[in-house]
């Protein structure tokens, strides 16, 4: 079964060790939980390949973005024989023709734009085609989830409802929409989930989030924002981070992550919004280790957990690849 992983922070995880000195982490292969070698044997259509930067720890976080930047395509270019850039949906279909995966350039914090309209469009040109509006921090574009406004950490499970996007928030969204940029609601606050809804015509996503129904973690969506993701034509990827799956993770000292919480999330998801709403987003090289989902090259082990759990094909097909791939003919230009 293809897969389309929405989300992955690979590209930093790459560079930290080239700061180290150190040259064994390449994107053909390496002991993280995603390089070239184990996407082939997990049989990887696409994946995304975000740039990271953490606010809190990137003085300039612009030109740490563009190093990130400088990193993916070096590597892109060194393994030209497994995988090309896709700037369009027809790019994907034209490297699956040429036998080859298709890598999609994103961006993990907004804050890296520092609130200029022109470093967003410069960043399309750059062939970022996904942007996470915000990560853990405020920045000129909304707030998070993970801090409160007054920028105090908050309770876990509690969400913000309160601050959403920014007026700079709601143009640059907007803008987004005109360049063919897909917008990206995780780690958002609540109320800029609902802020994207009011100010956004196109599919947006949520690319790494699960459901907060069955695992109470601010980092996932409730019931409602299922529902207007689903209207709205967006998808949320399933995110294999074992805090996001596990119901009971604020009791244990380390939650362990199994694939049978991945099905409960897809099957209550696929009650609430519909299986056309849900699609992957690993989080993997970001996230703790999940017991079962240990790197890509296991992904047809979700697959299997799928079938007996009662889906069929083209349910399944959608939440691999299928739903993933009509959102980006819709949005992408």
């Amino acid at each position: 079964m293809k897969v389309a992983d929405m989300h992955c922070d690979t590209i930093s995880e790459i560079l930290y060790s080239k700061k180290k000195g150190e040259d064994i982490r390449t994107l053909r292969k390496n002991d993280l939980n995603i390089d070239l070698e184990k996407m082939q044997k997990g049989d990887y259509l696409v994946q995304n390949f975000a740039l990271f930067v953490n606010l809190g720890k990137r003085e300039r976080p612009f030109e740490w973005c563009m190093e990130l930047a400088d990193t993916y395509y070096e590597e892109l270019e060194k393994n030209q024989d497994l995988i090309k850039p896709a700037f369009t949906y027809e790019d994907i279909l034209n490297n699956q023709k040429e036998g080859k995966m298709s890598a999609v350039l994103t961006i993990e914090e907004g804050g890296v734009l520092l609130g200029n309209p022109a470093f967003l469009r410069d960043f399309y040109r750059l062939g970022v085609r996904m942007l996470t509006v915000t990560w853990n921090y405020q920045n000129e574009l909304g707030w998070p989830n993970a801090l409160t406004p007054g920028g105090e950490r908050t309770k876990p499970g509690v969400p913000n409802t309160e601050s959403g996007l920014t007026p700079l928030g709601i143009e640059m969204i907007q803008e987004m929409e005109r360049l063919g940029m897909v917008i990206d609601v995780s780690h958002l606050s609540d109320a800029g989930f609902y802020d994207v809804v009011k100010y956004t015509k196109k599919p947006f996503v949520a690319s790494h989030s699960d459901a907060r129904a069955i695992c109470p973690h601010i980092r996932n969506l409730t019931d409602d924002m299922i529902r207007r993701l689903a209207e709205h034509g967006g998808v949320m990827g399933m995110n294999y981070c074992p805090e996001f799956l596990d119901p009971d993770y604020m009791t244990k000292e380390r939650a362990v992550g199994t694939i049978d919480q991945i099905v409960q999330h897809i099957l209550h998801i696929g009650k609430v919004g519909g299986y056309g709403c849900i699609g992957l987003g690993s989080d993997f090289d970001g996230i703790s280790p999940h017991r079962d989902l240990k790197d890509a090259s296991f992904m047809p082990m979700l697959e299997d957990a799928l079938w007996k759990a009662g889906l069929g094909q083209e349910e399944i097909e959608g939440i691999f690849y299928k739903n993933v791939l009509n959102l980006y003919k819709e949005v992408w230009k």
